[in-house]
């Protein structure tokens, strides 16, 4: 094959069959930017509410449009409410995380024995169910402890684990202006906004509304199908 065909080879090829390849990926990789994607979730900081090997679905257009690949806004309709669960980059690292947000922008945070104050007022504890609790292998049960808490209109899962090290105290923390305060559900096996303080409106990423697909770590990566497919509380 001399220059000439390879040259007119490589046309062809470009033309059937690279170009509609990057342009399908660039399409696609754009969506995830900008729309919607799936996030991995690779520690037990959220448990029992996301377990270590759920794909959870984040909704980018939640709070507002980006310009694809970039952090730069084009338009914003709405902002993070108190509960709700959201992904955003880590002020310590640039993580990509996932977390709750407790705390609004002005709002006074407070940590007492492990339970949380917005604005002075107690939030509302109450028992779990079990179908949450059953997340946790039973041998391992009994080192937590569970309850539902309510932060504003979500009720969620909480778990303490009383013998391991963490933050369960701390004086009150005003949530300062454009910034919000996040804390993992799994509460003394979390880095979270206890330890680096409030996340700014820019760094956070969408809103995480559902598990799409669970795999089992530690059975092979098989398909957990009961979690698959439903929504976070």
């Amino acid at each position: 094959m001399n220059i000439h065909s390879l040259r007119d080879w490589f046309r062809r090829q470009w033309r059937q069959e690279i170009k509609p390849l990057l342009i399908m990926a660039l399409v696609l990789f754009a969506f995830r930017s900008a729309v919607a994607d799936w996030y991995v979730v690779p520690t037990g900081s959220m448990k029992p509410t996301i377990v270590e090997g759920d794909r959870i679905f984040v909704n980018k257009l939640a709070y507002d449009l980006k310009i694809p690949f970039t952090t730069v806004r084009l338009a914003q309709w709405d902002d993070p409410q108190r509960g709700e669960v959201v992904t955003f980059k880590s002020p310590a690292d640039g993580t990509l995380m996932v977390k709750r947000v407790v705390g609004l922008p002005g709002d006074r945070i407070e940590l007492r024995a492990s339970r949380l104050l917005v604005n002075g007022e107690p939030v509302a504890y109450e028992t779990l169910a079990e179908k949450f609790i059953n997340v946790i292998p039973a041998a391992q049960r009994a080192e937590h402890q569970f309850a539902s808490e309510s932060l504003a209109a979500h009720a969620h899962p909480v778990m303490h684990t009383p013998q391991r090290q963490a933050i369960r105290s701390f004086a009150p923390f005003t949530v300062p202006a454009g910034q919000y305060f996040m804390m993992g559900d799994n509460r003394d096996n979390s880095f979270d906004s206890r330890y680096f303080g409030g996340v700014e409106r820019g760094r956070i990423t969408g809103r995480a509304t559902a598990v799409v697909l669970s795999l089992d770590r530690e059975h092979w990566h098989l398909p957990r199908w009961h979690r698959s497919f439903t929504a976070l509380p």
